[in-house]
């Protein structure tokens, strides 16, 4: 589902010296859709919309032999600002990024964030064709459908090239994917699964050439939440098979489900549409956070319709502390996937609202 992260906008709309405004700005509605979401117009910016991200996760091997998971994310985020002012200065949009390594021989996540205001060619997310950079941070889709995505942080640097093996997923409804009991409560989303992975990863000076798979979201929304969601459990998995699955629940304060969903693509190419009584999260093992204090089922078993899906980590520790960015505190992190008891993929869990309530 990604992603419904509380982009913290009150600190960083005062960081960038954005005056509060005594009504609430307006944004564009989602509704449903009369035709499936157009592209390629679909995979560049939309900036009427409150909130959006490109968010890209992916298992890779080196030549060790040895599992990595990473992800890249950039969201914008519109700011309360006049967009009839003709300053350059206006900050109007707001680029958050976040990236993270999963790497079990460390034990733990490695990870960065950083934000900006979209300006001067330093931060910004082009309307038209996917195209998002903050500073040295950039995603760009080619000509050819394929995508580079790279990143520098201290302690690691990704260049990687995703490149498209099957046609979009349209999640929900055209795109047009649910999150909650009213039709407003919504976003548009489409996933590109079963991306061809190569590149490399830079740590402390050794480059390690890598290849794998990756899973792409691109999602925006104006108004999603449910005023008593509390937070979410989301899952996008590469099979084994060639195909693809993503799965998500809103939660209840209480841990109760408010809204579910998921998409299941076979290896045919069969698509299945879950409906919220038949998507279910069952926790079977919890991991508790040495930083925070917060406890997250990593390991869970999720059901769509008839089908058993057992989710297990790479490794227990990829809380992700964004509070300095988006506000949030987070797991998500690279998974196995088992249907029926057999080995079945790879894939990507995100578990939110477990540090404290989510909120847009």
């Amino acid at each position: 589902m990604r992603r419904l992260i509380n982009i913290a906008l009150l600190a960083l709309l005062a960081a960038a010296g954005v005056p509060a405004l005594a009504a609430p700005p307006q944004y564009a509605a989602v509704t449903p859709l009369a035709a499936p979401l157009p592209f390629p117009a679909s995979y560049g910016a939309h900036p009427d919309y409150k909130t959006e991200w490109w968010y890209v996760t992916g298992w890779l091997t080196g030549a060790d032999g040895k599992p990595l998971g990473y992800q890249v994310t950039f969201f914008r985020s519109a700011t309360p600002h006049d967009r009839a002012n003709p300053s350059r200065f206006a900050p109007m949009q707001m680029i958050v990024g976040h990236a993270a390594l999963s790497d079990p021989a460390n034990g733990k996540l490695l990870h960065d964030q950083r934000s900006a205001r979209e300006g001067f060619g330093l931060a910004y997310a082009k309307v038209g064709d996917t195209d998002v950079k903050l500073d040295a941070w950039r995603m760009v889709r080619d000509a050819d459908g394929g995508y580079r995505v790279s990143v520098e942080t201290p302690g690691f640097a990704l260049a990687l090239r995703l490149a498209p093996s099957q046609p979009l997923l349209l999640e929900g409804d055209g795109g047009y994917s649910r999150k909650g009991p009213q039709p407003a409560q919504a976003s548009y989303y489409y996933s590109e699964p079963q991306l061809a992975t190569t590149g490399t990863i830079n740590r402390q000076g050794k480059i390690l050439a890598v290849s794998g798979r990756s899973w792409l979201d691109h999602e925006w929304s104006s108004q999603v939440l449910d005023p008593a969601a509390t937070g979410w459990d989301w899952v996008g998995a590469n099979l084994d098979d060639g195909g693809a699955l993503m799965a998500f629940q809103i939660r209840s304060a209480t841990g109760g489900k408010l809204w579910a969903h998921a998409t299941w693509r076979d290896a045919s190419g069969k698509i299945t549409q879950y409906a919220p009584d038949q998507v279910s999260f069952a926790p079977q093992r919890r991991w508790r956070s040495p930083r925070t204090n917060a406890e997250y089922p990593v390991a869970t078993l999720l059901t769509t319709g008839r089908t058993a899906w057992r989710i297990v980590p790479l490794q227990d520790d990829q809380e992700l502390d964004s509070r300095r960015s988006t506000g949030a505190v987070y797991w998500e992190g690279a998974v196995t996937v088992s249907r029926d008891g057999e080995p079945a993929g790879r894939a990507y869990l995100e578990l939110t609202g477990y540090a404290g309530a989510m909120k847009l």
